[in-house]
């Protein structure tokens, strides 16, 4: 074909068409790569459908948002003020009211699991919230077993039951005192969502993309492909560029499915440019993909680069940031973390979907991934050269 007698050409052209030649090279390996990635249905099944997949999974059902939690509520002050205080809580979809009977009943089903919050309303409480005196105390009660999904709903509630006292009370509710009002900067209804979803294009892109990438050329060392390339007239720049470009074009569409599917599906949209997200993205999934070539030209198994993708993620959801706050760690290990690409790139990806920050405050973590990428990408195309 045309494309193998570009591949075929002598490297030594006079000095204007060696250029134009080069050129013809790298595009004959790029188009060499699409058609080999399309003619594969299981790949091209693993780039569309896993990043999805991964969005909906982290974003919707690992979620630590506080939706429809079964909340069993005594009533023991059954007066127009306690039954519109439920009201309150009910109306804003966070919690599921399931009236008990008694306060013992109550205890007996956060124990067996039946219930995950309770709420217990005393005796007299319209009465001193209506007289001017401290205000009424009502009692929350949660299973600490579950300590993220029980501070968050315990802050909720108490949230909604502050807020709805105020109202019913019409006056601050302690008179004289200081009256104490937060805020949430950047996500006031304080929505998991948007954070694991910012954190998941992390994932997907320092996983999938490396996993992919050393997958599919060790295959391709193990049939003999691989090989037929580098006895061809093309350099390791150009063998490199023949699978960085292609695999790179295809892991950024990745990325805009990914923000349409956010937006339309789970309600997320990025708080900055879109446009920009996707960009340093793009740039971003070069230095995962030179991280693939590198575990592939050190593995003589398509298992065997498995296990040591699958080894280098560990590190990657554990200590980028990805699930834990780096702040809270260790101060070694906030130290350490600064040396995985992916603790910058989600740092990226949060300052834009969250803060809505632009190029310019994202600028010193884009300069630290080209570090990356440039020592990354020179050590990928030294394995390329070592191997010819």
């Amino acid at each position: 074909t045309a494309h193998d007698r570009d591949l075929r050409a002598p490297a030594h052209q006079p000095s204007p068409g060696r250029r134009r030649l080069r050129l013809r090279r790298i595009r004959t390996l790029v188009v060499r790569e699409i058609r080999a990635t399309l003619r594969d249905p299981f790949t091209v099944t693993i780039l569309l459908v896993v990043p999805i997949f991964a969005l909906l999974l982290f974003g919707s059902i690992l979620s630590t948002n506080v939706q429809g939690l079964a909340l069993g509520v005594y009533d023991g002050d059954c007066t127009p003020a306690s039954r519109r205080l439920l009201a309150d809580v009910s109306a804003s979809g966070t919690f599921t009211i399931t009236p008990v009977a008694t306060a013992g009943a109550l205890g007996d089903q956060l124990v067996d699991g039946t219930l995950s919050v309770g709420m217990i309303i005393p005796p007299g409480f319209e009465r001193d919230l209506l007289r001017a005196v401290d205000a009424p105390s009502v009692q929350i009660l949660y299973d600490g077993a579950e300590a993220v999904l029980a501070g968050n709903a315990e802050g909720f509630l108490r949230a909604l039951v502050t807020a709805s006292g105020a109202q019913l009370a019409r006056r601050p509710v302690r008179p004289g005192g200081v009256a104490v009002r937060g805020h949430a900067l950047f996500n006031p209804r304080l929505d998991g969502r948007p954070f694991m979803v910012a954190g998941v294009f992390g994932f997907v892109l320092s996983f999938l993309t490396t996993l992919i990438t050393a997958v599919t050329t060790v295959n391709e060392r193990i049939t003999g492909t691989f090989d037929q390339l580098q006895v061809t007239p093309a350099t390791a720049v150009e063998i490199l560029l023949g699978k960085l470009l292609p695999l790179g074009a295809i892991f950024t569409l990745d990325v805009a499915l990914m923000v349409l599917v956010a937006g339309l599906v789970m309600g997320v949209w990025p708080q900055g440019s879109a446009l920009l997200f996707i960009a340093i993205s793009g740039f971003y999934v070069l230095v995962s993909l030179s991280l693939g070539l590198i575990i592939s030209a050190s593995s003589s198994s398509a298992s065997e680069a498995v296990q040591k993708t699958v080894l280098t993620s560990i590190p990657l959801v554990q200590l980028s940031g990805f699930l834990f706050p780096i702040r809270n760690m260790p101060v070694a290990l906030q130290a350490v973390t600064q040396l995985f690409p992916a603790t910058h790139y989600i740092r990226i990806s949060r300052a834009i979907y969250l803060r809505g920050e632009g190029f310019t405050a994202v600028l010193p973590e884009l300069l630290i991934l080209a570090v990356f990428a440039t020592v990354l990408v020179a050590i990928a195309r030294r394995t390329l050269e070592t191997r010819a």
